[in-house]
């Protein structure tokens, strides 16, 4: 019979990090409870599984360009109260996502349009679905600056995920000469593959052909988007506003 560091040993071998971390506290547990076997070897077990599902987690969290772990339950619902409360919260299901709908999600600036897809975005990170979080105007220029290879690379990664997010679309007035086509690009593959998309913007639709430069484009852009689609629409205070109006009155306070 192996010794607890043998046992140890062959477990770092078989790369079961889950099971060696809680081996010691499950073997203590079941000689204090006088656990069966087979009850003790399934908790073992879980603890392997809940270790790896963890560390699968937080890789697609890395992967995702998500710089915030947010959710729905920390929103201020109080602040706007004419926000759509109901519809977040069934985008959160992410029944959309196995549906292949989209959402897009537009209105006033601070409202709260970023925080809503991105605690959508943790949320399917969560339930294990490949997420790609992108603050587009950025998005469109580092894309301009890799090679061709990168580009396809790249490209791939986002046409194939389960959910790609577009936040703050046309941020700025101007993108770049090529944007335009890879937004089609994007928008176009992922129809056809009825993968989710979640765009956010300050910008009402009817802009959209004005921004990109082409009216035509912007048409098929649409239509593709908004073909099942859950359009959110953001109206009241802005947050940012009012953090800053706080922030100022304690320093004022402070003083």
């Amino acid at each position: 019979m192996m010794t607890m560091p043998e046992i140890e040993r062959c477990l770092r071998q078989l790369r079961l990090s889950g099971v060696r971390d809680t081996l010691q506290t499950r073997v203590l547990q079941a000689q204090g409870a006088n656990q069966p076997f087979l009850e003790t070897f399934s908790l073992i077990l879980q603890d392997e599984l809940d270790r790896r599902q963890s560390r699968l987690i937080e890789r697609r969290y890395q992967q995702s360009g998500l710089d915030e772990k947010l959710t729905l339950a920390e929103f201020d619902w109080t602040f706007n109260p004419r926000l759509p409360r109901q519809t977040c919260f069934q985008l959160h299901t992410l029944a959309f996502i196995a549906a292949g709908e989209n959402a897009l999600l537009v209105g006033k600036p601070g409202t709260g349009k970023s925080y809503i897809a991105k605690a959508i975005a943790y949320q399917a990170i969560l339930q294990s679905h490949k997420v790609q979080y992108l603050e587009t105007d950025d998005f469109f220029h580092r894309y301009a600056m890799n090679s061709p290879a990168q580009r396809e690379v790249r490209l791939r990664t986002i046409i194939d995920c389960d959910l790609l997010v577009l936040d703050d679309l046309f941020l700025a007035r101007a993108i770049p000469d090529d944007a335009g086509a890879l937004l089609q690009t994007l928008i176009h593959q992922r129809y056809k593959l009825r993968r989710s998309v979640i765009v956010t913007s300050n910008r009402v639709v009817q802009d959209w052909g004005t921004y990109l430069g082409d009216n035509t484009m912007s048409t098929t852009i649409l239509d593709r988007l908004m073909h099942h689609c859950h359009l959110l629409e953001f109206d009241g205070r802005s947050y940012r506003l009012k953090e800053a109006a706080e922030t100022v009155a304690r320093e004022t306070k402070a003083n």
